[in-house]
Formats: C-alpha cells, sequence, structure tokens
C-alpha cells in the first residue's frame, strides 16, 4: 500500500542535525536580515508608547503557546548544534531559544514519536516559519508519519529558503509515497553534482524501489550495484538489506536468504573490515566488507565482553 514503509525507502535526517546538512557560512538568507531602520521607517519614538504591531505580536505569541507541546525543563537551547542555531539569529533571543529547545526534542524524538516529533516541529514554524532549518524539520517530521504531499511541500520551501539542495533521496521517495515512481526516477536523474557518498546511496535505495514499483526488478538491482561498496557500514548494510528485496523480486530467494543471514541482527555492532575485493563479497559473515562485531551476542567470549 503506497504510504507505508516500504522496500527502498531513504534513510531519514534528523531536525537541527547539522551533520544531515551540507557546510553553511552560518548566515542566513540576506531577504530576512532587516538591516538598520532609518528615520521615519517606523522606528518607535521616545515617549510614543508601544506600537499596536508590539501587542499583536505578543497576542501571536500567545496564541502559539496554548498551542505548542511542552517542553523538558532539562532541554536547552544550547543543546541545539551551534550551526543551526546561528540560522536562528533572526529572531529575538526569547523566540530564537523556544524554537531552538523545540528543534532539540523534534530530532530526539523523530524515530521513537514521529507524531511528538512533528508538534514541535510545528510549534517552531508558528514561531520561525520563514527560517530554512525550522522547515527543513517539519519536512522530515512529515516525511517520518508518511504525510509526504506536506513533506515535499516543505523540502520545496528549504530549498527555495536556503538555495541548497540537501534531500534529493528524500524528496524523491515522498513522490514515490505519492504513487509517482516515474517522478521519484526524474529527480534522482536530475540529482546535483557533489553529492556526498551517503547522498549517493540514499538516492539509489530510493531509485531501486522506484523501478520495483514499475516492475522492473532488474533495473532496480542494477541501481544498488552502481553504488555497491560505497560508503561506510550504515550505507553498505542498507544496500545488502534492499538487495536482498531484490533479489526475492527477482525469485532468486535462495540468494536473498543467504544474504540476509549475513547482515548484522539489530542488537548487534556493525563494524567496518577492509577485505581484498575478491573476498569482500563472499567471505562468511560479511556484507560487501561489513561484518557483525565478533565480540558481540551470546557466542562472545567470556573475557571479551564488556
Amino acid at each position: 500500500m503506497r504510504g507505508e514503509r516500504r522496500d527502498g525507502r531513504a534513510g531519514r535526517s534528523r531536525p537541527g542535525d547539522a551533520r544531515s546538512r551540507r557546510a553553511r557560512n552560518g548566515g542566513s538568507s540576506g531577504s530576512y536580515r532587516s538591516g538598520p531602520q532609518k528615520p521615519g521607517s517606523g522606528a518607535q519614538k521616545p515617549g510614543s508608547g508601544p506600537r499596536k504591531s508590539d501587542g499583536l505580536r505578543e497576542a501571536r505569541e500567545r496564541a502559539s503557546q496554548d498551542l505548542d507541546p511542552p517542553l523538558p525543563e532539562d532541554v536547552q537551547p544550547a543543546d541545539l548544534d551551534r550551526s543551526v542555531r546561528a540560522r536562528l539569529r533572526t529572531l529575538s533571543k526569547n523566540n530564537a531559544d523556544q524554537v531552538a529547545r523545540h528543534l532539540v526534542v523534534a530530532g530526539s524524538v523523530i524515530d521513537s514519536d514521529p507524531e511528538l516529533a512533528y508538534a514541535h516541529a510545528q510549534a517552531a514554524s508558528r514561531r520561525a516559519g520563514r527560517v530554512d532549518v525550522v522547515r527543513e524539520a517539519v519536512a522530515l517530521t512529515a516525511y517520518a508519519l508518511g504525510r509526504y504531499a506536506e513533506a515535499l511541500r516543505e523540502l520545496r520551501t528549504v530549498r527555495r529558503l536556503s538555495g541548497e539542495d540537501l534531500h534529493r533521496a528524500i524528496e524523491a521517495d515522498c513522490e514515490r509515497g505519492l504513487g509517482r515512481p516515474e517522478r521519484a526516477l526524474a529527480l534522482a536523474a536530475e540529482a546535483p553534482s557533489g553529492m556526498s557518498t551517503t547522498e549517493r546511496v540514499e538516492l539509489a535505495i530510493v531509485e531501486s524501489g522506484a523501478r520495483l514499483d514499475l516492475g522492473e526488478p532488474e533495473a532496480a538491482l542494477l541501481a544498488l550495484e552502481e553504488v555497491a561498496g560505497e560508503g561506510g557500514p550504515i550505507e553498505r548494510v542498507r544496500v545488502a538489506e534492499h538487495r536482498a528485496a531484490v533479489l526475492e523480486a527477482l525469485g532468486r530467494d535462495a540468494e536473498a536468504s543467504r544474504l540476509r543471514a549475513k547482515l548484522p541482527r539489530e542488537d548487534e555492532d556493525v563494524v567496518f573490515m577492509e577485505l581484498p575485493a575478491e573476498h569482500s563479497a563472499d567471505a562468511e559473515g560479511a556484507v560487501d566488507g561489513v561484518d557483525r562485531d565478533p565480540r558481540s551476542g551470546d557466542d562472545a567470549p567470556e573475557q571479551e565482553r564488556e
């Protein structure tokens, strides 16, 4: 069923995680810098009293607070990555602090409670809807919930605000979730140059899933083979997992079973092993150079357990 978790799904980035974003200069888009006020531009004059706009702003903030999910007291603005916090500097200090706290919570619970993460991202957006990292948080949490149309809109807004194309794989997967694998493939074909290895691997996984959606398992396998061996342990395991699903679609169940048997269990550590090229695909217990930690599990020698 479209919209449910499926093979070929892109990996998840976290709101407020600088590691999911390319290096930035730490500044925000020039269109959001107010600059110095000029005489007659509306600056408050001494003795003129509070402006009406101040009262409206306070009213909006109170209304927003009524809708906001509660923030844990131990969550502080400083918990947000510094480069991400820099994107909030167009906001007042109090508002920036509240937005930062909401982003911290959204990023910390997106895997365990995506509904709560989405609520915190929405709270941040009500306070700072023209800041790219805030709209990115809305996009990522909407994607985690399977709200693909909303995630797609938000990702396009992020690209417009930031001028950066950061989540091509998730964008393509949203098209798959909306039942449009052809558009997913078009997005993959138009991927920007200079993508990181992780981004290329994730996009290849989504492309492979789109090919499966179209009933093209051979092309799905080819998409994965183009990134075979790339990236670190996490990327290699993800490619192997999806390769097993494609092999099953091709009717090569025995190969798929053998590959799945080599994958680490969820409770096992994954370590990277530099193996000779001729052995990397066939070494027992290894998947393209990724091996289960021999010290993990019940079979680990007693003296080596921590």
